[in-house]
């Protein structure tokens, strides 16, 4: 199903303190897909997260770099979210399933938010969790499944980035959810033969299905091809499009394969490498 990208993300401001942006920015991608991005102001890394309606159940993946439900009301946000969505899709029983692209703080401080909340299940990030609930521990390599309900996701674990990524592919919108290996931003890589392994399994992967756009969590790049904003900053008046493509995740393969076995910090247009 198509959605829009037609936004403006809020990006921060001057003056922190005097910042007017909301808290959570939401953006309905279409009408069973929400992209919700944390204000700058809050937290400097401003990642994204993502809240897909199923039919039995939705999924948030990633809970962002704030604990305090003061700060960062997420869990109150989402459950507004729901509720708007049951008042054109009524139903009984609705579950909420969290999961995570990988375990870095700014993507899971707003787990505890969700602790006790009826109907809820917050998968952990760490790696042992991970390789349980998605069945990897057995089957690295497979390709598992989460069902929504008439929306089943695929997912892959990913390391590279964190020994525990993972990334969703969503059949129903085509689009594939990378983390934080693969965005507009520095790729910061802890192991480089899984980041090796893991490009080109993503290239291979999407080469096989319609991926409308690639997601990142993150932008940390300027609009000024391989210039990345200074690490953080809370204020990024000049961004380039959260949304990427497969051509631009074949240029992150291309870029694996010529920095070779050197460590260091590379810039390409739209991203950096960090090894």
């Amino acid at each position: 199903m198509p959605g829009s990208l037609d936004v403006q993300w809020i990006h921060g401001s001057p003056s922190a303190k005097h910042n007017t942006d909301p808290d959570i920015q939401v953006h309905f991608y279409n009408e069973h897909t929400v992209i919700l991005r944390q204000n700058k102001a809050v937290h400097y890394e401003a990642p994204f997260m993502f809240l897909l309606f199923g039919n039995a159940q939705a999924v948030l993946i990633d809970t962002g770099a704030t604990e305090s439900a003061e700060w960062f009301p997420l869990r109150r946000t989402v459950d507004d979210l729901i509720e708007r969505w049951f008042a054109g899709h009524p139903r009984d029983d609705y579950g909420l399933l969290v999961l995570h692209t990988h375990a870095h703080d700014d993507h899971v401080q707003g787990d505890a938010q969700f602790a006790g909340r009826p109907g809820t299940t917050v998968v952990d990030a760490g790696l042992g969790a991970v390789r349980d609930y998605f069945g990897f521990a057995d089957e690295p390599e497979k390709v598992a499944h989460v069902d929504l309900g008439g929306r089943v996701l695929e997912c892959l674990l990913t390391p590279g980035h964190h020994r525990a990524a993972v990334t969703f592919y969503d059949p129903y919108t085509g689009l594939l959810l990378t983390g934080d290996t693969i965005y507009r931003g520095r790729l910061y890589v802890e192991d480089w033969a899984a980041f090796h392994r893991t490009v080109g399994r993503l290239v291979e992967f999407a080469r096989a299905r319609p991926v409308t756009h690639v997601l990142g969590c993150h932008i940390e790049m300027t609009s000024e091809p391989g210039v990345d904003y200074r690490i953080g900053t809370t204020y990024q008046p000049d961004e380039p499009p959260l949304q990427m493509t497969v051509d631009q995740l074949r240029d992150v393969q291309a870029a694996v394969e010529e920095i070779g076995a050197r460590p260091g910090r590379y810039a390409f247009p739209d991203f950096m490498i960090w090894r």
